[in-house]
C-alpha cells in the first residue's frame, strides 16, 4: 500500500488562482459574449522588451552553431548573469554583493516555497497577513503546520495580521519564529517598508536569531524616494536575511522564468547541538542537486534587461503599469472607495463596499461589471473584507474597468 503525504490532505480546497480561473470560466460558458477584464493574477501583459528579444534570438543563433553551443550550464547561473546582477541590482545601491552568494533561478514563487526545505522540519514559521499564498501552503505541505480552523489559519503557524489599524505592517510576533516571510514592496496590499522599519525586524531577527525571507519581487515599481530597495541596505541585515528576485514582474518574464536568490556568506543556521552552519552551502547543495540551471539563451536574455538600452524600455514598461496603477486607485477613490497600494507597487488593495466579503465582491463584479479581481481571503483571514486588483493590464482595459465599476456605483 503506497502512502501518501497526508500533509497535502490540510490545504484548503484550491489554490487562490485557479479557483479564480474556474469561477470566470463557469461564468464565461454561461456567457460567451461576454467581453471580461481581468486584473485578478499579476500576469504582465506587454511584450518582452526588443532589447532583450534581440538578445534571445542571438542566444538561440549562436546554440545552433559548433562554438557557441551550450549544454548543461553552472546550476547557480552564468557569470556573466551573476556579474551584471551584482553590480546593478546591489552595487548602485552601495551593497556588496559575491556571485557565490547569487542562484539563478525559474522563478521567486520556486524559491519562496522550495528555501523551506533547508531548515528544520519543526521550525516555526511567521508569515504575514494577508500574505502571498505560496509562504504559507508550502509549509502546510512540508508538515509545518496543524490543520485549518474555522478562522481559516492553521495551527502551529505565527500569523502577523497586517491590518489598515496597523497600517498594513505586520507587528512582531510575541513567539519568536525561526523563519520569518516578509514581502516588501507587499503583495497583495501595496505597502512598502522604511529603513526604519526594516532595521527594527534586522534587530529583532539578530535578538532571536530568527532568519528573514525577504522577498522583493516588487522592489522596481518603487517610486518614492527613501524606500529601500534591498534588506541588504540595512546594517547587519547580511546576517540573518535571505532575498528573493525576480525578473518576471520587472522585464516580463512571467513566460520565460527567470529569478534569483541572494544567500549572504555571513548567514548561519544551526544543528540541534546549537552548531553553526553556512546556510549559503545547504541551499548550494540543495540547489546543484534539485536543479540543472535557467537555460543559456534566457539567462543572456535576462543580461539584456541591464544594457542601457534594456534599462530604458524596461523603465518605460514600469512606467506604463505604474500609470494603470495610479489611474485604478485615484478612479476608485473619486468614487468612494478606500484604497490602498498603487503608489510603490502594481497592486491596489482596497476595502469591499458595504461589508461585502472578499468572494461576494469578486462574483458581483464578475457578473455585473465583467471585471475580474482577487478576493483578499485568499490572501489570507486578515484579507477577509478586501481586493486586489492588478496593474498588468492593458491601459485601455484599465480605463474601461474602472468606467464599469462606476456605473455599478
Amino acid at each position: 500500500m503506497t502512502k501518501i503525504n497526508e500533509n497535502y490532505l490540510k490545504l484548503k480546497a484550491g489554490y487562490l488562482f485557479p479557483e479564480i480561473a474556474r469561477r470566470v470560466k463557469v461564468f464565461s460558458e454561461k456567457n460567451p459574449s461576454a467581453k471580461i477584464i481581468r486584473l485578478g493574477i499579476g500576469d504582465v501583459t506587454l511584450p518582452i522588451v526588443p532589447s532583450v528579444v534581440d538578445a534571445m534570438v542571438s542566444a538561440a543563433k549562436e546554440m545552433g552553431t559548433t562554438q557557441g553551443f551550450h549544454g548543461y550550464g553552472p546550476e547557480q547561473g552564468y557569470s556573466f548573469l551573476l556579474k551584471a546582477i551584482a553590480e546593478n541590482d546591489y552595487g548602485k545601491l552601495g551593497v556588496n554583493i559575491q556571485e557565490n552568494e547569487i542562484f539563478v533561478s525559474d522563478g521567486s514563487k520556486c524559491d519562496c516555497g522550495n528555501i523551506q526545505e533547508i531548515f528544520s522540519h519543526d521550525a516555526k514559521i511567521a508569515v504575514g497577513d494577508p500574505v502571498y499564498p505560496v509562504y504559507v501552503d508550502t509549509n502546510v505541505m512540508a508538515g509545518r503546520t496543524g490543520d485549518s480552523g474555522s478562522d481559516g489559519r492553521y495551527e502551529n503557524l505565527i500569523y502577523m495580521p497586517s491590518t489598515r489599524e496597523n497600517g498594513f505592517h505586520p507587528d512582531f510576533p510575541k513567539e519568536a519564529p525561526d523563519l520569518i516571510y516578509l514581502c516588501y514592496p507587499n503583495n497583495p496590499t501595496g505597502t512598502v517598508a522604511t529603513k526604519e522599519t526594516l532595521k527594527a525586524w534586522v534587530e529583532y531577527a539578530k535578538k532571536h536569531k530568527s532568519i528573514i525571507l525577504f522577498d522583493s519581487a516588487y522592489e522596481a515599481f518603487i517610486s518614492e524616494k527613501g524606500i529601500p530597495r534591498s534588506i541588504y541596505e540595512i546594517e547587519g541585515a547580511r546576517e540573518v536575511a535571505i532575498e528573493f528576485r525576480s525578473f518576471s514582474k520587472t522585464a516580463g518574464f512571467t513566460g520565460l522564468r527567470c529569478a534569483y536568490i541572494v544567500i549572504p556568506n555571513e548567514l548561519k543556521g544551526f544543528t540541534k547541538d546549537g552548531k553553526e552552519v553556512s546556510v549559503q552551502s545547504l541551499w548550494s547543495r540543495r540547489h546543484t542537486t534539485k536543479f540543472n540551471g535557467v537555460s543559456y539563451v534566457t539567462q543572456k536574455a535576462a543580461e539584456a534587461v541591464y544594457s542601457t538600452r534594456g534599462k530604458k524600455e524596461i523603465a518605460e514598461s514600469i512606467a506604463y503599469y505604474m500609470a494603470n496603477a495610479k489611474a485604478i486607485r485615484e478612479g476608485l477613490s473619486k468614487l468612494g472607495y478606500d484604497v490602498f497600494g498603487g503608489v510603490n507597487a502594481p497592486y491596489i488593495w482596497l476595502k469591499t463596499p458595504k461589508n461585502m466579503s472578499s468572494w461576494d465582491f469578486f462574483d458581483h463584479l464578475l457578473d455585473k461589471a465583467q471585471v475580474v479581481g482577487t478576493p483578499g481571503s485568499g490572501f489570507g483571514p486578515s484579507g477577509e473584507g478586501y481586493f486586489r486588483l492588478s496593474a498588468f493590464g492593458k491601459k485601455e482595459d484599465v480605463a474601461e474597468a474602472i468606467q464599469r465599476i462606476s456605473a455599478l456605483s
